[in-house]
C-alpha cells in the first residue's frame, strides 16, 4: 500500500465538543439507552478516567511508589515463584505459606513464561519483597502482600473506555488501510461481518471507502479491543451502504436505511429428512481409525441419494474428491461464512467449482465415500476461516424495524447520518 493513503484516514478521540459531542449523546441514548455500566454513557466514563489518571500521590497497582524500590520483570523459562522471591530475601517458609494460602485464589504453579511481574522491596541491603504482583491476563493481576500477615487478593485492572471515528480509502486491502494508518486491525474484521451480506469483501476495489464510529477499550495505555460499533458507512463499487444498529424484540441487529437488516438467514440443517448421527467435537474417537482426534463437524445419517441443499446463497470454491472427506463440496456464502458438504455419493447436473447456487438448491447427494462407515453427510461450518458448531450457529435476523419501532428508528438514522457527515 502506498503511504500518502495514511492522509485518508483519520482518528478522533472521544472527547467531542459542540454539535458533534451532543450528536454523539442522542444517538447513544437512542440506541443503548441504559445499556452502559450504571447507566453511565462510555463518554462519563472516560471523563472520570481521565481525572482519575492525575492521581496525588504517584502509585502502581494501587500502591504508593515513594516508599519502595520497584523491580520490573518477566516470567522464565521453567521459572517458578520461589525462584523469584528466593532472589529478594523470602524465605521457603514463607513460600509454604503463600503456596497454602493461594490455593482457593490462584495456582503459583502455573505463572506462565513471558508474563510482567513486580516486586516492592524495601529500600535497604537487602531489598526486601514486600509486596509481589504478577499479570495473569491483560485484565487480571494477582497480588502477594507481604508486609504484615500474608494476604493473596485477585484483581482486574480498570478498562478505559474511548470513543473514536475512522475513515480512509481502499488502495489495496481493508486491512492495510488500518494497519497502516495506525488503526486497530481488528476493525477490519468487525466491518466486514457486518456488511458481509452486502459486500463482497474479497472483492473490495481502489477507491472504495469507509467511515465507522467505535469504542476501543484500554488499559494502561495499551489497547485490549473493541467495543461497540455505533455506526459505519461503507462505498463500494460507487454504491453506499449504512450499517444502523438498532435494538428490536431484545435483540440488537445493524439495518440498511430503509430498515431492512443487513443480514440473511441459513437454513437450519442442509437436509429435509434425517438425522443427527455424530455432533461437533475437538476430540472424538473415530468409528474407523479407532484413535481420538477433532470432528469439526456434524454427520446427519440419512440413506444415499438424499438430497443435500445449500443453506445459503453463494460460490461453490471447491469440489470434488478430497482424500478422507471423499466426494465434497464447498460454498462461500460471503467474506466471513463458508460451508463444506462431505463424502457425497455424486452432485447435481451442472455442478462445477466458480458456479453460484441459491440457498436451497440441490448441490449432490449423500453418499459414503471418502473414510466412512456408511451413508451420511458430514456437514461443516466456518467463520472467518475457523470450523464451528453448526448447532450452535445462531441465524441472523431478516426481520425487517417493525411498523411500530419505525419512528424511533428513523430518529436514530437520522443522528447517524448527520455524525457521519461531519467527519
Amino acid at each position: 500500500m502506498k503511504k500518502n493513503s495514511q492522509k485518508n484516514i483519520s482518528l478522533r478521540p472521544a472527547r467531542l465538543v459542540g454539535s458533534f459531542s451532543v450528536l454523539i449523546l442522542i444517538l447513544l441514548l437512542l440506541i443503548f439507552p441504559g445499556s452502559s455500566e450504571s447507566n453511565k454513557t462510555p463518554i462519563d466514563r472516560v471523563e472520570e478516567d481521565t481525572v482519575r489518571l492525575t492521581p496525588v500521590v504517584e502509585t502502581r497497582y494501587g500502591y504508593p511508589i515513594e516508599p519502595y524500590d520497584l523491580i520490573d520483570g518477566r516470567v522464565c523459562r521453567n521459572q517458578y515463584l520461589s525462584d523469584i522471591l528466593y532472589r529478594y530475601n523470602v524465605s521457603s517458609q514463607t513460600v509454604h505459606e503463600i503456596t497454602r494460602k493461594s490455593k482457593n485464589i490462584f495456582d503459583v504453579r502455573n505463572i506462565r513464561e513471558g508474563n510482567h511481574y513486580t516486586l516492592f522491596c524495601l529500600k535497604d541491603s537487602l531489598s526486601t519483597a514486600q509486596i509481589f504482583v504478577y499479570e495473569h491476563t491483560p485484565t487480571e493481576y494477582f497480588v502477594i502482600d507481604l508486609r504484615d500477615s500474608i494476604l493473596v487478593t485477585k484483581r482486574e485492572k480498570e478498562l478505559a473506555v474511548v470513543q473514536k471515528t475512522a475513515r480512509g480509502t481502499i488502495e489495496t486491502s481493508l486491512w492495510y488501510a488500518m494497519t497502516d494508518s495506525g488503526i486497530n486491525p481488528l476493525l477490519a474484521i468487525e466491518l466486514s461481518e457486518i456488511f458481509a451480506w452486502s459486500i463482497d469483501f474479497f472483492g473490495l476495489q481502489q477507491g472504495d471507502e469507509f467511515k465507522v464510529m467505535y469504542e476501543e477499550q484500554y488499559i494502561d495505555t495499551v489497547s485490549v479491543g473493541l467495543g461497540k460499533i455505533y455506526a459505519a458507512w461503507f462505498k463500494h463499487a460507487g454504491e453506499e451502504f449504512y450499517a444502523i444498529p438498532f435494538i428490536q424484540d431484545g435483540e440488537e441487529s445493524y439495518y440498511h436505511t430503509d430498515g431492512q437488516s443487513l443480514k440473511k438467514a441459513f437454513l437450519k440443517a442442509p437436509l429435509r429428512f434425517s438425522r443427527i448421527s455424530s455432533g461437533f467435537s475437538h476430540s472424538r474417537l473415530h468409528p474407523i481409525l479407532k484413535i481420538r482426534r477433532p470432528h469439526y463437524g456434524v454427520d446427519y445419517a440419512a440413506p444415499v441419494g438424499t438430497p443435500v441443499h445449500a443453506i445459503g446463497d453463494g460460490k461453490v470454491i471447491q469440489m470434488g474428491r478430497n482424500g478422507d472427506a471423499g466426494n465434497m463440496v464447498k460454498i462461500r456464502h460471503n467474506s466471513v461464512y463458508t460451508t463444506a458438504y462431505l463424502h457425497l455419493s455424486h452432485y447435481t447436473h451442472g455442478m462445477y467449482t466458480g458456479k453460484y447456487v441459491k440457498q436451497g438448491e440441490t448441490i449432490g447427494y449423500v453418499g459414503s465415500s471418502g473414510l466412512s462407515t456408511g451413508p451420511h453427510l458430514d456437514f461443516r461450518f466456518y467463520r472467518n476461516g475457523s470450523p464451528i458448531d453448526p448447532l450452535r450457529v445462531k441465524a441472523p435476523p431478516v426481520q425487517p424495524i417493525k411498523e411500530e419501532n419505525l419512528e424511533t428508528f428513523n430518529k436514530v438514522k437520522d443522528v447517524i447520518v448527520e455524525v457521519l457527515d461531519t467527519f
